[in-house]
């Protein structure tokens, strides 16, 4: 990278504002700022960044003067900053014996989870920081400048309140997942821990989270008992999220219709009700598909085609966790999800971009445009096809967040 500042442009701690010009193709995630549909396209462009936020967007040659430092992209493609909004980085451990056994033939399902909560329960706060830090840096390294992060590997009160404080720490996006599985001292009362998750657990995660989260598959949590996780963490302030219909068809998604959820994730096994619930749902609803989850244990991919087609609003998220999708990154999600889930390339970055923006119902981030946070990535390359057509390249060359350059 290339600047005409003698230092390193924009990189944190530095103020002023920054030019970023001789971009080959902007994509704004703003139909009405250029061309190719929900895109934006603005080919031949420049950005402007001031107090961590996006000033002015145009052709490069209308751009304006006096900025404290230039920064020269050299035709190459620039788009916003991805947002993973589904990830589960408190843990400690991995689970390579788990997933060699799966890629030799042994099927997945949700009791693993309880190999991670006995590792997670037993590392100390440090190593629990210190690996959510780890993750969180690769992730940007790779473009990801918005993650959500869930609880959900301590199944305690005091292990999810501490795995909370931790996310927190690392991002905004916090989300309350004591209903992840029944923890192992409870697996002869579900109903009992039912009853832990939405009263003092509740009670000791709520101010650490914005959302609340439960995972309602067969292994897990049927209708009835992710219905009473949602209502009580919504009385609480917290805004559901859905674990819907990964290994099979269930209540999930219309649970997640009915109660007004931000996402239902995974959505992997959709009957055509499920679908139409999501289709009419689009504008408040997000169903947030996990690529690298099937990728990981076999199974099949969820269909985005169907629900594109059908109107539904879909993000691409990581599903970053040590069991069943051990990735930071979202260009090899992008990549899957074009080979695989039936999305065109330029799809499948908006549903990486904005999709995951609506996914956490914000609308300062996912786009590139006036007002909006200054997250930018730069890729090396001369179009954002590239992350579809060069699948496991490392292409990010930069990436800025809140218009500071840390990649």
């Amino acid at each position: 990278m290339t600047s005409t500042d003698p230092r390193p442009a924009d990189r944190a701690g530095d103020t002023g504002s920054t030019l970023v010009t001789g971009i080959g193709s902007l994509v704004t995630n703003d139909p009405e700022a250029g061309s190719g549909g929900p895109l934006g396209l603005l080919a031949d462009a420049a950005v402007v960044l001031e107090a961590g936020r996006i000033a002015w967007v145009g052709p490069a040659a209308a751009a304006p003067t006096g900025a404290d430092r230039v920064f020269d992209a050299a035709g190459r493609a620039v788009l916003p900053g991805f947002v993973d909004s589904h990830s589960h980085l408190v843990f400690a451990g991995d689970r390579t014996a788990e997933f060699n056994a799966r890629m030799s033939g042994t099927a997945y399902t949700a009791g693993g989870i309880r190999t991670t909560v006995a590792a997670t329960r037993a590392a100390t706060d440090q190593a629990l920081d210190a690996n959510v830090a780890r993750y969180v840096a690769e992730a940007l390294r790779q473009g990801t400048t918005v993650l959500e992060c869930k609880s959900g590997y301590g199944l305690t009160v005091e292990d999810e309140a501490r795995a909370l404080r931790i996310a927190g720490r690392h991002t905004d996006e916090t989300t309350y997942l004591g209903a992840h599985v029944v923890a192992p001292e409870y697996a002869d009362d579900p109903a009992g821990y039912v009853d832990l998750v939405t009263g003092p657990m509740l009670d000791a995660c709520a101010p650490h989270a914005r959302w609340v989260d439960v995972f309602c598959e067969r292994g897990a949590f049927d209708g009835d008992q992710a219905r009473a996780v949602l209502t009580a963490g919504a009385r609480r302030g917290l805004t559901p999220r859905v674990h819907a219909n990964q290994l099979t068809e269930g209540p999930g998604v219309r649970l997640a219709v009915e109660l007004g959820a931000a996402s239902a994730d995974h959505c992997t096994h959709l009957s055509d009700a499920d679908v139409a619930a999501l289709a009419d749902a689009a504008g408040t609803t997000v169903a947030t598909l996990l690529p690298g989850a099937e990728f990981s244990t076999r199974a099949a991919y969820p269909d985005a085609r169907r629900l594109l087609d059908a109107g539904a609003t879909v993000a691409l998220s990581t599903d970053c966790n040590p069991g069943s999708s051990f990735t930071t990154s979202v260009p090899f999600c992008i990549a899957v999800a074009v080979r695989e889930m039936g999305m065109t390339p330029d799809e499948a970055l908006w549903s990486a971009t904005a999709g995951g923006a609506a996914a956490l119902r914000r609308t300062d981030v996912g786009r590139v445009a006036v007002g909006a946070r200054a997250d930018l990535v730069l890729l090396d390359a001369p179009s954002h096809v590239h992350l579809a057509y060069r699948p496991g390249v490392p292409l990010v060359a930069g990436v800025w967040s809140a218009g500071r350059r840390v990649v």
